[in-house]
């Protein structure tokens, strides 16, 4: 587990939210007030987790909510339910009308706050609440992703990745062997993806898909694929583009090509449908595709709500002979309070609160992530769980977005390129090109 935390770091400064802010607010102070002091409201805003038994997928914090209240007389908690691939732009939206909430989560899909937001005193520092025992805890590097400047702004919840998951009863069907120890090359995993690509009821249409996939702004599942010769998006000093480098260039095209050249990959391949794209795996009315690369939470949902036969396995390798993959680290932030001390101290109360060992246990069990924290994961959450054990061996195959404070900007310029590869409007020779121009502007 502490590979884990060592390799898939994201930190503050890799990630951001396109938001103007202004610089008045004062982000410096320490004074922790009294929680049990405070009467009010607080707000704090989530995505969806995982379901209950009436596809409620906020009932894990309704719940934590309903027990804080009863504990606090005079205190309410009010939840403001947001997609997950509406929060960054939500967020943005929100800071720069200065309308934000108490509390809000960082995607661990990849959108965050910014240290320019930081730095204007728009994120919170949490150290008043947390000691030095308190602090160790956390795995060394999941603490780090939330520290600037020697600060604590955040709470470590939920440590993810991305890996490949293989539906084997397509598999079966199809007639493909899947990978021996999850572990293949890109040559087999084109193969695989051609011949798990047939008509299933002789009608000369195609029904099933070898692979898809969605390209969006702040979601990397596709990306690993654009590493496997070896590239990355920023040289190691982060001042050159070097997504448009010919070894990268050409494993971009070669996942587009898996649509528009090879036809084992339906059309909506690139587009930016997550739901669908999901569902189109894991949905047992659908089951078109066979293969798709998703965060660890989709684990979770195969073996849950949507129960499929299914397996972990790498990400094929290309030219640089090694898998790799992305991860990250999720938690929760603290949104610039006013002069109320025990107005703070209440909402770092309350985060703390929804942030113990047994509920990121709770978490890891259900939502697909491994704890932050050590004592969490000495609970041994994946005891019974061999899915989620594989692809927690793959905790050495990370790689790291670049760290650069504008990488929101990068990134969406990037995505934004990709998609018109995968649409077929450009190569990507042409659109790595176009993505230089604008990402050298952001670099100066």
């Amino acid at each position: 587990m502490k590979n884990v935390l060592k390799k898939s770091v994201l930190t503050l400064a890799s990630l951001g939210l396109a938001a103007s802010v202004l610089a008045g607010c004062n982000g410096d102070a320490e004074e922790a007030g009294n929680a049990d002091e405070f009467k009010g409201k607080i707000t704090i805003w989530d995505g969806p987790r995982w379901p209950d038994k009436d596809d409620n997928k906020y009932h894990w914090l309704e719940a934590k909510i309903k027990e804080y209240e009863e504990a606090h007389d005079g205190v309410e908690v009010e939840l403001v339910q947001v997609p997950w691939a509406e929060m960054g732009d939500k967020l943005g939206v929100a800071i720069a009308g200065k309308s934000w909430p108490d509390i809000a989560p960082v995607d661990i899909s990849g959108s965050s706050v910014s240290i320019d937001h930081i730095e204007q005193g728009v994120i919170e520092p949490l150290d008043a609440y947390f000691d030095k025992d308190a602090k160790a805890d956390f795995y060394e590097n999941a603490l780090d992703a939330y520290t600037y400047d020697g600060k604590m702004y955040g709470i470590p919840n939920a440590i993810t990745l991305h890996s490949m998951l293989l539906n084997l009863d397509l598999f079966e069907e199809a007639g493909v062997t899947p990978p021996e120890g999850g572990e293949w090359t890109y040559d087999e995993f084109l193969d695989a993806a051609k011949k798990l690509t047939f008509d299933r009821d002789g009608d000369g249409k195609t029904d099933v898909y070898g692979f898809s996939t969605y390209v969006l702004p702040g979601y990397y599942e596709s990306w690993p694929f654009f590493y496997k010769n070896g590239g990355s998006p920023l040289n190691e000093d982060m001042t050159e583009f070097t997504f448009d480098d010919p070894e990268t260039v050409q494993a971009i095209q070669d996942l587009a090509d898996l649509k528009l050249k090879e036809n084992a990959a339906p059309e909506t391949l690139g587009g930016n449908d997550v739901g669908g794209t999901f569902q189109a795996w894991a949905n047992e009315e659908q089951r078109t595709v066979a293969m798709q690369p998703w965060a660890t939470w989709a684990i979770g949902a195969a073996q849950g709500k949507y129960p499929t036969n299914f397996a972990v396995a790498n990400y094929p390798t290309g030219k640089s002979d090694k898998p790799v993959t992305i991860g990250g680290v999720g938690g929760w932030v603290m949104f610039h309070q006013d002069e109320d001390a025990n107005k703070k101290a209440a909402v770092a109360d309350f985060m703390k609160f929804i942030s113990t060992d047994k509920e990121q246990f709770v978490m890891a069990q259900n939502y697909g992530i491994f704890p932050a924290r050590i004592s969490a994961s000495e609970m041994d959450p994946f005891k019974d769980n061999p899915e989620m054990t594989r692809a927690m061996e793959m905790s050495d195959q990370v790689v790291m977005l670049p760290r650069h404070p504008e990488w929101q900007k990068i990134d969406e310029a990037i995505q934004t390129q990709l998609q018109l590869v995968f649409n077929g409007e450009k190569t990507a020779e042409e659109a790595m090109a176009d993505a230089k121009k604008t990402v050298d502007e952001l670099l100066k």
